[in-house]
């Protein structure tokens, strides 16, 4: 994966309360309303610090409170996943495997996105090993043609997405907020590898559209919302034969929040 040198944010993190699996099941939100924001990794730190001061606190497994991810997003032979997003098509979905490195899990995942901009996730544990292959294990085969449409045959590995990520949970448990940095791409289909580089995309999960005072935070800091998808953006940016005209003009917005150059 391509090489990058990023802002640790250890010493911001380590003045926010943890917070366990245990305790953040009642923050699941399966079935929510996300809002997403764009930034970069100098102006992460001073708003991890005010959302100490808010009493925001992080999740914390093994001691840390950054967790590693190793997703695998899956996809037809003509990415149609992938072209329904670009199309603007309303009702989509997308189908992973994810691990989560520390705790040595793997999932199976479906999100579905309605005409109503809510979004379902529905998962099953699949062995580590199947984290490339869940498509010749049955249950789970059965389990995408149930909750997706998709049959096994249909779909085959697409784009690795490596990432870090760091959780916070507000004082009233009502909304998760994700904050994923050192992004990094791999296209499993012609070997292209790219990086968001000093990008960091913060997503906003609530049930709802309850007031939030993250909303209020990350206003004064000037992080702006913004529609993006980390496997369009990156099967965009690792290859350039894909129809992405729409993609391409959101990378250009990207370069410019965060002052890099992507492609």
């Amino acid at each position: 994966m391509p090489d990058f040198t990023h802002i640790s944010p250890e010493s911001e993190l380590s003045a926010l309360a943890p917070i366990t699996l245990e305790e953040m099941d009642s923050v699941k939100l399966m079935n929510r309303v996300d809002s997403k924001y764009l930034t970069d990794e100098a102006t992460l730190l001073p708003l991890l610090r005010d959302a100490g001061a808010a009493g925001y606190r992080a999740l914390t497994t093994n001691g840390t409170k950054t967790a590693q991810y190793d997703t695998m997003y899956y996809d037809t032979p003509g990415l149609q996943m992938f072209l329904d997003h670009h199309n603007r098509r309303l009702t989509r979905q997308k189908v992973r495997t994810r691990i989560y490195v520390g705790s040595e899990l793997a999932f199976l995942e479906i999100k579905r996105k309605n005409n109503h901009g809510r979004t379902k996730k529905k998962r099953m544990q699949i062995p580590v090993g199947e984290f490339k292959t869940f498509t010749s294990d049955r249950e789970a085969s059965a389990y995408l043609e149930s909750k997706s449409g998709y049959s096994a045959g249909e779909l085959s590995p697409s784009l690795e997405t490596i990432f870090r990520r760091i959780t916070l949970v507000n004082p009233a448990m009502t909304e998760r907020l994700t904050i994923d940095t050192c992004l990094c791409f791999k296209n499993t289909r012609n070997g292209g590898e790219a990086s968001l580089r000093n990008g960091v995309i913060i997503e906003l999960k609530q049930d709802g559209h309850a007031p939030s005072q993250m909303k209020d935070i990350l206003l004064s800091h000037r992080i702006k919302p913004i529609r993006v998808s980390k496997y369009c953006i990156g099967v965009t940016l690792t290859d350039r034969n894909v129809k992405s005209n729409r993609f391409k003009l959101k990378i250009r917005k990207i370069e410019k929040q965060i002052n890099n150059r992507l492609i």
